[in-house]
């Protein structure tokens, strides 16, 4: 069940209203499941992968998430984990778009605000970017507070910033394909491989011994087969090795022709308001998490 985008956005001005504590941000997020989900989130004993993500955000709060959720400062955690190798080449951190001095980047690259998702600019062709648009979709970005909508807590305190990134594609030549790999203390149980991005995005499950699980969460499957990727079993290796200690989160990895990239670290997949179809694999997810002690 979706909302429409008018009732979506009265609901977040009503959030607007009901900040202050995770009391306030609990009983948010049980109006805003309600009307997404179509039912109701048990707090109390949450069983589906859904309910689980909006019990983490209130009960699990632990300070190294604002870290791992920040585009830039990750990268210190990754270099400690796994080396920068791993790491897609930064070409300029900057706290204002005006910062930013154009001639000094390569023809081709990427744009990233720290703090959010979505405030992205990807240029194939510096001569034609078109510079006043781009300040206008990433100044307004810089303004926007991500935790807010959904109450991801671990955006509520990254400092925005813009980050600048060499662009790179995969095999296909065109586009670089996600790998994003669920991992449940550091054991990665399923991936979903995102495809045709800003055309007619795909996504396909696939298990751990990478065969095809049969359901849709938020966008169809492909209708091509996917491949199996280079370096398969290297990338789930590393996934956990970067999701160790921690009860959830989606390790997103890029993979070029066998040389493994990071792309970052999601805490809340789809912000935990997109039904699984069918219905049993948000439980079968769901049965992956064990919730840690409370931490308000």
């Amino acid at each position: 069940m979706r909302l429409s985008e008018w009732r979506r956005y009265s609901i977040y001005a009503l959030g607007r209203l009901m900040k202050g504590s995770p009391d306030a941000d609990k009983r948010y997020l049980k109006i805003l499941f309600r009307n997404m989900m179509g039912k109701e989130c048990n707090f109390d004993n949450p069983q589906s992968y859904n309910e689980k993500l909006q019990w983490l955000k209130i009960y699990d709060r632990n300070p190294i998430y604002t870290q791992l959720v920040d585009k830039y400062e990750v990268r210190k955690f990754i270099v400690e984990r796994i080396g920068d190798e791993y790491l897609i080449p930064c070409l300029g951190v900057w706290n204002h778009f005006d910062e930013i001095d154009f001639s000094k980047l390569p023809e081709q690259f990427v744009l990233k605000c720290t703090h959010d998702s979505g405030g992205l600019i990807i240029c194939k062709d510096k001569s034609k970017l078109d510079i006043k648009q781009a300040k206008k979709k990433i100044e307004h970005c810089l303004r926007r507070n991500y935790f807010w909508n959904n109450r991801e807590w671990p955006y509520k305190d990254v400092k925005p910033r813009i980050i600048a990134e060499q662009y790179t594609v995969d095999e296909s030549g065109y586009e670089l394909k996600d790998y994003k790999i669920f991992c449940f203390d550091g054991v990665p149980k399923a991936l979903f491989i995102a495809t045709d991005r800003g055309i007619d995005t795909k996504f396909d499950f696939f298990d751990t011994e990478f065969r095809h699980l049969p359901f849709t969460n938020g966008h169809p499957n492909a209708d091509r087969s996917i491949e199996e990727p280079k370096n398969y079993k290297e990338m789930l290796r590393i996934a956990g090795i970067l999701s160790k200690g921690i009860p959830q989160v989606r390790v997103d990895l890029y993979n070029v022709n066998g040389k493994i990239l990071f792309g970052e670290m999601t805490f809340f997949h789809w912000s935990g308001f997109v039904p699984f179809v069918p219905e049993e694999w948000d439980y079968k997810f769901g049965s992956w998490i064990t919730l840690p002690e409370e931490s308000k």
